[in-house]
């Protein structure tokens, strides 16, 4: 029998694509997009295979993926949401889940872990519960040494390098909303979602310079509602380290069929248009963000 720490002895649990130099200073997440269901997983669900993917931030990677060619990082991860939640804090775990008590220095109390979304979560979306019964704690512990740990790690490590070669770095955290979505104070049904946490994350100039130019292109963006960006943002941008963080929400109605999970015929000019956002947005940021390499802390 498999265990946890072997789920992806086969398949990467993600994976760094980049071209030969980078050229930007710009890194790219997708932390959500992972399709990759090992069989212990699936036999531990409660789920079949398509109500398990009820989380999953479908193809987002591949819509992002001109990024590469433009010189920028993307840090893809391969384990699935339903699997592990990258995007939260290392240890946000339910102990309803649980067969052994959670470590004291588990947050057991946060919004995200009422709503069954924690580190490793308890339910998919539109409410569904993933496990018949509770985990082993070794299981969550697993996961989180094995994977999660070693992706923030990655990314830690991009940051620094882009940081350290361009004067600053900009992280893109992708990431898809269903269609349904809507500001409740305006009743829009947004295109695109900025999340910077309320300006803690990013510099001002980069969020309007974003919205901007979806705007151009004739996509309805909202901003920081409601979504304003997961623990990747908040933990990762510091404007006045010189590191921007930025979330991009986007709407799946734009490319896919959320019932059969399927690509629509709006995919490919959708991926073109995201691909010419990123350009421009490299573009206009560079001249904007532009400073002497720091020196080694």
């Amino acid at each position: 029998m498999t265990t946890a720490a072997e789920d992806f002895s086969v398949v990467p649990a993600f994976e760094v694509r980049s071209a030969a130099e980078q050229r930007v200073p710009f890194v790219f997440s997708s932390p959500h997009s992972g399709r990759y269901y090992p069989e212990r997983f699936l036999a531990m669900s409660r789920l079949d295979g398509r109500d398990v993917r009820r989380s999953e931030d479908c193809y987002v990677d591949e819509l992002f993926g001109g990024c590469v060619s433009l010189g920028a990082p993307l840090l893809a991860a391969n384990f699935p949401r339903a699997y592990l939640d990258a995007n939260r804090e290392p240890w946000e775990l339910d102990p309803r889940m649980f067969a052994e008590p959670v470590p004291p220095y588990c947050n057991i109390r946060s919004a995200r872990v009422a709503g069954g979304l924690g580190t490793v979560p308890r339910l998919v979306g539109e409410g569904f519960d993933i496990y018949a019964g509770r985990l082993p704690l070794a299981e969550a512990v697993t996961r989180i040494e094995k994977v999660y740990k070693p992706y923030h790690e990655t990314l830690k490590r991009l940051l620094s390098q882009t940081r350290a070669g361009f004067g600053f770095a900009i992280l893109v955290d992708c990431h898809s909303m269903p269609a349904g979505v809507r500001v409740s104070d305006s009743g829009l049904r947004p295109d695109f979602i900025i999340g910077d946490r309320f300006g803690t994350s990013a510099a001002s100039s980069l969020s309007a310079t974003a919205i901007d130019l979806l705007c151009a292109m004739g996509y309805t963006v909202a901003h920081n509602k409601p979504y304003a960006g997961g623990f990747i943002t908040e933990y990762y941008g510091r404007p006045p380290r010189k590191v921007h963080a930025l979330q991009i929400e986007i709407n799946r109605g734009l490319y896919m069929n959320e019932r059969t999970l399927e690509k629509t015929a709006g995919f490919d000019a959708l991926a073109e248009d995201i691909t010419r956002f990123c350009a421009d947005l490299m573009a206009l940021s560079d001249h904007h963000f532009r400073a002497p390499p720091l020196a080694a802390e």
